[in-house]
């Protein structure tokens, strides 16, 4: 059975709290069917991680501003280019074929953002378990459930899905040939047009 602390992360990544909901530790022991002791100490954990902040006297999941998203997208970036240049290097055949197939069928999910979203982690996590560097996965780890603090997906811009797949073929391409250096790349690549998606989302509803 999953602890207090991995169940809250998880609703957080999947959006039953959303940035600035807030968090309360009686409703969260009676969703999770536990008691209040562990949900306490998640929520101290998840504080401690920036997962969740004070307002007030109440705790809510924490929000984003325009430097934290950058210094979250950079250090992202470095640590999958890491990634990709290890897998390149270590990823096995068997691998390699399971990223293949994500990719072929999250063509047969374009039109739906959020699922789109949940594969593309998983997708993501696939490539830092191909690193075989388990002091790497565990730091991406960390950096991913930050980037569930971001309330909307890119993916769900018209047109991204497409991009971002086609951004995942060239990746796992350059994997497949063993080419550090075009695996690490492309996956840069990748993580800065992510970005600079988000930057112009975020830019349009401003205005």
């Amino acid at each position: 059975m999953k602890d207090a602390y991995s169940l809250i992360v998880e609703a957080i990544d999947g959006g039953v709290y959303a940035p600035g909901d807030r968090l309360v530790e009686s409703e969260l022991a009676e969703r999770f069917g536990v008691s209040r002791t562990p949900v306490r100490e998640a929520l101290q954990r998840l504080e401690t991680q920036s997962m969740v902040k004070r307002d007030g006297r109440s705790l809510i999941v924490s929000t984003l501003d325009h430097n934290q998203l950058s210094e979250l997208y950079t250090v992202r970036a470095e640590l999958e280019a890491l990634a990709a240049r290890l897998a390149a290097r270590h990823a096995t055949p068997e691998e390699l074929r399971v990223l293949q197939s994500m990719i072929d069928a999250d063509m047969r999910m374009l039109g739906d953002a959020e699922a789109l979203a949940r594969s593309n982690r998983r997708f993501h996590h696939q490539i830092h378990l191909a690193s075989h560097n388990r002091y790497l996965v565990q730091q991406l780890d960390i950096v991913h459930r930050n980037m569930a603090l971001m309330a909307r997906t890119s993916l769900a811009v018209e047109g991204r899905g497409e991009a971002a797949l086609s951004e995942h073929q060239t990746i796992v391409d350059a994997l497949n040939s063993g080419n550090a250096v075009a695996a690490e790349a492309a996956l840069r690549s990748h993580i800065s047009k992510a970005f600079e998606t988000r930057l112009r989302e975020d830019a349009r509803r401003e205005r």
